[in-house]
């Protein structure tokens, strides 16, 4: 198990992005998105946090309490986007495909105006993905209705 704490406001990277356009070697223009400023500030922000452990490559849990400073409604799915970016980015986890970060069972959003942070909780899990448990197989099969045909 990993423990850590991020002690700034938890910043989503999807809020506030930039559109940019770039142009190919034949002239033709493609535009992109990057984060915004707030969130770039808040990763390079987040070195002094990071553990210093080797990084991660096998399927684990994350769970993260974040601590805001207002009330105001958040994303916890653009909060854990951004968190995971951020851990893959200083290579605390190899990716955050769901091979690694298999699930981020308890994680929630909270309120604390003097401290806002991020408390993170890293565990092993043995949940594989794409494992041999589809849909298909949880789903009891229905009977088949017998069809009562009527003559005219």
């Amino acid at each position: 198990m990993i423990k850590f704490t991020i002690k700034i406001t938890p910043t989503t990277k999807k809020n506030s992005q930039q559109i940019f356009v770039k142009k190919t070697k034949t002239g033709k223009t493609i535009p992109f998105i990057t984060p915004s400023k707030k969130f770039k500030q808040y990763q390079q922000e987040c070195v002094f946090f990071m553990p210093n452990i080797t990084t991660i490559k096998t399927t684990v849990n994350i769970k993260a309490l974040y601590y805001m400073p207002t009330k105001g409604i958040v994303d916890i799915t653009n909060l854990n986007g951004a968190l995971h970016d951020i851990l893959v980015y200083y290579k605390v986890i190899k990716d955050d495909n769901c091979k690694i970060v298999a699930s981020t069972d308890g994680s929630r959003v909270a309120y604390d105006k003097t401290n806002p942070r991020t408390e993170v909780k890293i565990t092993a899990s043995d949940y594989k993905c794409w494992s041999d448990v589809t849909l298909d197989k949880l789903i009891p099969e229905k009977p088949k209705r017998k069809l009562n045909r009527t003559r005219c």
